[in-house]
């Protein structure tokens, strides 16, 4: 992934943009054949020989992506990187010769509106490239390299020497207005550079697991929309959680739940603007009524987030179908209102400003879970299969009345601290009661069911039971004997039929670093770094997550790179280096 905290393109390791929504995370594309085939939109920069090898890295602790190609007439690498800075949004492609002679081919395929619209391309004036429209869009190509029309593409064909660089710059502009203006190369490359890695150098992690820290970090960062502050759950829609299965969803937009753990993420690692920023935007998108809060919304706080399906893209690697906007936002799911409390809680914690309105917010929306939280929801895995009673559900419930409580204590809050305490109270022995199955020896997915869940990994995370509690043991026992696979861990049991899908997905990565933290607070050190070393290994080769793992096929799954498994990450590893996120959060 390249980025500008704006929106984000992907790039494989055959040198092609194959996926990137202009001009923010959640537009549509305008590559698309991540979802489809070249057809759908692709910017492929490679050299001719059909098999050189590949080597890729980012340089220097930024979002700037160097490939590295070698064939048998020389070595150039391929420079990628979005822009920061006034520049507009642009993608800046640089084709270095490193050794001998390359003969190079470059590709370009635009097509906007998820692959569907052929713009209409003109030559510019000065003869130094292309402008590309179609209605709202433009895209403006500007390369020294001559370029040539081939079946509504682009290509041309250079020589890079040693010593050579070549740039291509594509930028973004809306189709009405003048093309924006052109971006020098380099300096946007030093510019750029420097950006991240100044970025990068704040982070405060040590230990063996620093390098893996500042990668997850700088993807969070690379997933944070800079305007609002709101933070994507991924870059993509529609990557599959089960290869050629219809278990595909839209993740452009930024989940509450995600809310705590990104916050703490940021604060222990030293970013307390980024998780001030975060804060902010969740203040903002909640902000209203309580009864509607909602459990995700759009980058600047948007709420409608119609879900419709794309008919003429054939899915990746024909999974379909391929969705837009998520029906699940107006699910109710009382987790979010637990998330919610305890953010605001580690944020005054953590020493954050709060706006005068904050707490009244909070009150209102606690008067709001008293009259609902004994309602069944649809549960954080956001099943469409029908409502239950969710255990991790009533959990979240209890914690947001348990941080409202300690927030009131600590900061001398105003608040009828004698019913929310007695609410509480009610709440733990309702759960410990009704969602523990004694003959299982462990706490269910549902009241009354026996259906283990993963989420119950978080009772111990969240300070509901301390980690070595024998309820809680059992719980780990459990899922360790029926939800792992090749020793990862699966949500849930999906051939229930409970979350109104057919079966079959990967083992969920933040649920295995959750297992990991189990391990770590139980004193089981040994295993949480034998399991947090197996799960950094599933990593890519820049390092980078999705959301599950596919051990039938030995692969990653799921929407890419996907914002909660990096946050798990950074949770785990910044516990095992002697207290993070995990700690921090069940101690508070």
């Amino acid at each position: 992934m390249i980025g500008d905290c704006t929106t984000a393109a992907l790039v494989s390791r055959a040198g092609a943009i194959d996926w990137l929504c202009w001009p923010r995370f959640d537009s549509p594309s305008c590559f698309a054949a991540l979802l489809g085939g070249p057809e759908h939109g692709t910017w492929r920069i490679a050299p001719e020989d059909p098999a050189p090898s590949v080597e890729r890295r980012y340089i220097d602790g930024s979002m700037v992506l160097e490939t590295r190609f070698t064939t048998g007439s020389g070595e150039v690498a391929l420079i990628d990187f979005m822009p920061v800075g006034n520049h507009g949004s642009a993608v800046v492609r640089l084709v270095e010769g490193r050794r001998g002679r390359v003969d190079m081919r470059m590709g370009l395929a635009l097509r906007f509106f998820y692959g569907s619209a052929v713009p209409w391309v003109t030559r510019l004036p000065d003869g130094s490239g292309l402008v590309a429209i179609a209605g709202p869009d433009m895209a403006v190509l500007r390369t020294p390299v001559a370029l040539q029309g081939e079946g509504f593409t682009t290509a041309a064909s250079f020589t890079v020497h040693e010593g050579q660089t070549v740039p291509f710059v594509l930028s973004h502009g809306p189709g009405h207005l003048k093309p924006p203006k052109p971006v020098d190369a380099r300096a946007a490359l030093t510019e750029t550079q420097r950006f991240w890695s100044r970025w990068s150098r704040r982070c405060v992690a040590r230990g063996p697991y620093a390098d893996a820290v500042r990668r997850s970090l700088l993807t969070l960062k690379a997933l944070t929309y800079h305007p609002t502050g709101g933070i994507v759950a991924a870059a993509t829609t529609s990557l599959p959680e089960q290869l050629g299965g219809p278990r595909n969803w839209d993740y452009r937009f930024c989940w509450l739940r995600d809310a705590t753990l990104t916050l703490l993420a940021f604060m222990h690692a030293g970013y307390f603007e980024e998780a001030q920023a975060w804060r902010d935007w969740l203040h903002r998108s909640i902000a209203g009524r309580p009864d509607q809060v909602q459990i995700m919304y759009g980058l600047a706080g948007e709420r409608h987030l119609r879900e419709w399906e794309v008919d003429w893209l054939p899915g990746y690697q024909g999974a379909r179908p391929v969705r837009i906007g998520n029906a699940a936002h107006d699910q109710l799911q009382l987790d979010v209102y637990g998330e919610v409390m305890d953010a605001l809680h580690q944020a005054r914690a953590g020493g954050l400003a709060a706006p005068p309105e904050s707490w009244d917010l909070q009150r209102a929306m606690l008067e709001n879970l008293e009259a609902v939280w004994q309602q069944p929801d649809e549960g954080i895995w956001e099943v469409r299969g029908g409502r239950q009673h969710f255990t991790f559900s009533a959990v979240m419930a209890w914690v947001a009345l348990d941080r409202s409580v300690r927030s009131a204590e600590t900061f001398g809050l105003p608040g009828p601290l004698d019913r929310w305490r007695g609410l509480r109270a009610e709440m733990h022995a309702r759960i410990c009661r009704e969602g523990f199955n004694a003959e299982r020896n462990s706490f269910t997915q549902a009241f009354g069911s026996k259906a283990l869940d993963a989420s119950l990994l978080m009772i111990p995370l969240v300070n509901f039971l301390p980690a070595t509690d024998p309820r809680v043991l059992g719980t780990v026992a459990a899922i360790e004997r029926e939800l792992l696979a090749d020793g990862f861990v699966r949500r849930y049991d999906t051939g229930t039929g409970a979350d109104g899908l057919p079966p079959g997905e990967g083992a969920f990565l933040a649920c295995s670093f959750w297992l990991a933290d189990n391990y770590a607070l139980q004193g089981r050190r040994s295993d949480a770094e034998a399991l947090f070393e197996r799960l950094l290994a599933l990593r890519n080769d820049v390092g980078l997550l999705a959301e599950e793992y596919d051990p039938a096929t030995r692969r990653q799954v799921g929407n890419f790179p996907q914002a909660f498994s990096h946050v798990a990450l950074l949770g785990t590893a910044m516990a095992l280096g002697n207290g993070g996120p995990v700690r921090t959060r069940a101690a508070r």
